[in-house]
């Protein structure tokens, strides 16, 4: 009977080295930081110091650390990455995430490589190819279905990668050009200057204005926190939280979220563990609701749904928490008295749909005084974006992790004391000393005292579990040796632990596995003469210069999304029984325009530059 375990991941994001360590106090199981150069977000690069030093506190706990190196480079690039990727495994990175195929043309160490999502992970056919090509893990495409994660999982080996929490792209990963067509900042090289934020007009083909002013490609923030058992039975191994660009408090708040969803489905299954050891000490309560969200969704884990959008506003709504019931002078009252503070920040939205923030004074009774009265009226559906109780008991709390230890006394010679400890990987060591001892004149008070001294844990990384002495008589110890032996003993074995980490190695051999496409256009994203070499050795036999070389953007597809603004409207031309919309459809705002096509074969919908 095969009584292999599955080891389930919490892989957190990590802006810098204070969010990483916030996420492995908080629970993570694995934390994704970006290096100096070539990572998706420009402006969250790391020092190979300040990573080593992640790498270093993470290893304690078992906790993995991934480097983005997931843009596209340019020739001139790929001497330095490849030497920084030499740099990164030295220093003991467990794996680097990346989206440009002509890394694996570089001379490599045997470092394990992650598929970004950006590679457009979306068929088993194309997660089969990056298996066979060396990948050991891949970042599916946000838009799968339970049933599509499934199938790729049946037909595929590699460990499979989801996103559960956070922002989303409204584009397929590494598919969306607009920034790099509008103002010369691409997405794929880690400058994306998030146009699908902005504000639009949609316009039918007899120039009828039919939405104005709406944001009506952004959408709202992903949060399956009610689909981590489904997606653990679909293949899902690695559950990722989307936000390296966010503060520590959002990191902090969410993944120990997370880390209680993930442990409540562990615990009802004895096939599948935790991906790390030791447990966080947490003194608030997480609420996903509490932290910067531009209200939820499901997305597509569970087939097209209705209201994915955030076409108001891209702003941070947080949490919904009532209507106005009452307006005066300079103050109002809500429907139910609720638990709001002096300093919390409200938003809601005028009857101009047009959002609009405030920030508490005061609050007397049921009367809430904010700074300013613009804009308030009666009925309107209040939300929460700051919850100044909430922030405070994050930035008050003192999260630690522990790993549970068992210790053992023992006396090897008369002159000689030995502390064995036992940890929760079953993980020994042995650290021996000599100690000043007596006979006790009181054994059972000295046996006491000794295991009293013995169990104190402090401000290490451990948590006693159990104490056993087992000595030739009962001795009289003096607490201040006791107290010395045991703060060498967890020590010793804290760095052991560390030394006896074993970072996993991956031996690739370069192949010709086809590819599943012999013609690559510009979404191909080859850049460089690397990727061009891999993909010629994997069959492709014609590739277009990705993007980032083009010059002319009229025409060209500069986005491929499953938001349909069709459904959006409820003119979804295979549900609808309405009169069929005057297509095609542009969407534009002062600076720019484009035109909308609709695949309803694929239900796509593509962007391209009118």
């Amino acid at each position: 009977m095969n009584t292999q375990k599955t080891a389930i991941e919490l892989l957190a994001p990590a802006k810098n080295i204070e969010c990483g360590i916030a996420a492995i106090n908080h629970g993570a199981d694995a934390v994704y930081i970006g290096a100096q150069k070539y990572g998706a977000r420009k402006m969250a690069g790391n020092s190979l110091s300040d990573i080593e030093s992640l790498v270093n506190y993470a290893h304690k706990f078992n906790v993995k650390v991934y480097v983005t190196l997931n843009t596209l480079l340019f020739d001139h690039e790929l001497k330095g990455a490849e030497q920084l990727i030499h740099e990164l495994y030295k220093i003991g990175v467990d794996a680097l995430i990346v989206q440009d195929m002509g890394i694996l043309e570089m001379d490599l160490p045997p470092i394990p490589l992650h598929a970004s999502t950006q590679t457009n992970n979306q068929t088993p056919e194309k997660v089969a190819f990056l298996e066979q090509a060396g990948f050991e893990q891949v970042v599916l495409a946000r838009e799968l279905s339970l049933k599509q994660i499934e199938s790729i999982s049946n037909q595929t080996n590699a460990q499979l990668e989801f996103f559960i929490h956070g922002a989303l792209c409204v584009s397929y990963s590494g598919q969306c050009y607009m920034s790099q067509a509008i103002n010369n900042r691409s997405a794929n090289r880690g400058e994306c200057g998030q146009p699908c934020r902005l504000k639009y007009n949609l316009t039918d083909n007899k120039g009828t204005i039919l939405e104005r002013n709406k944001h009506l490609l952004s959408l709202k923030d992903l949060n399956l926190s009610d689909q981590i058992e489904d997606l653990i039975k679909a293949g899902i191994t690695s559950f990722k939280i989307e936000g390296r660009l966010k503060d520590v408090d959002y990191v902090s708040n969410i993944t120990a979220y997370y880390r209680k969803k993930i442990d409540q489905v562990l615990v009802n299954h004895d096939h599948l563990i935790a991906a790390s050891t030791g447990k966080p000490q947490i003194d608030f309560t997480p609420a996903p609701e509490k932290s910067f969200n531009r209200g939820f969704t499901q997305y597509f884990v569970n087939g097209r749904q209705k209201d994915i959008w955030s076409v108001d506003s891209p702003k941070s709504l947080g949490e919904k928490i009532g209507r106005i019931a009452r307006v005066e002078k300079n103050y109002f009252t809500m429907d139910d008295l609720y638990d709001i503070h002096n300093g919390d920040g409200l938003c809601f939205f005028s009857k101009k749909k047009e959002l609009f923030g405030v920030k508490v004074n005061k609050v007397e009774g049921d009367k809430i005084f904010p700074l300013k009265m613009d804009q308030i009226y009666s009925g309107a559906t209040i939300f929460r974006n700051l919850d100044q109780k909430f922030q405070m008991a994050i930035k008050k709390s003192s999260p630690a992790r522990k790993i549970a230890v068992s210790l053992k006394l023992t006396q090897p010679d008369k002159d000689a004391f030995e502390l064995i400890i036992t940890d929760e990987d079953n993980f020994t060591s042995t650290f021996r000393t000599a100690l000043p001892k007596s006979p006790a004149n009181n054994p059972e008070a000295a046996l006491i005292q000794t295991k009293k001294q013995l169990s104190k844990m402090g401000n290490t990384i451990f948590t006693l579990k159990e104490i056993e002495i087992n000595t030739d008589e009962i001795w009289f110890l003096p607490a201040a040796q006791l107290n010395n032996f045991r703060r060498l003993a967890l020590a010793h074995h804290e760095a052991a632990r560390l030394e006896n980490y074993t970072t996993n190695t991956i031996q690739r051999e370069k192949n010709n596995y086809p590819y599943p496409e012999k013609h690559l256009s510009e979404s191909g994203n080859v850049l460089n003469e690397k990727a061009r070499a891999f993909y010629s050795r994997h069959g492709v036999e014609s590739m277009a210069n990705g993007y980032e070389k083009e010059t002319n953007y009229k025409g060209k597809t500069l986005m491929t999304t499953k938001h349909c603004i069709l459904y959006y409207r409820g003119e979804c031309l295979k549900e609808t029984k309405k009169a069929k919309p005057n297509l095609p459809y542009y969407l534009s705002n002062e600076k720019d325009s484009y035109q909308l096509e609709f695949d309803c074969k694929n239900c796509q919908m593509k962007v391209i530059k009118a």
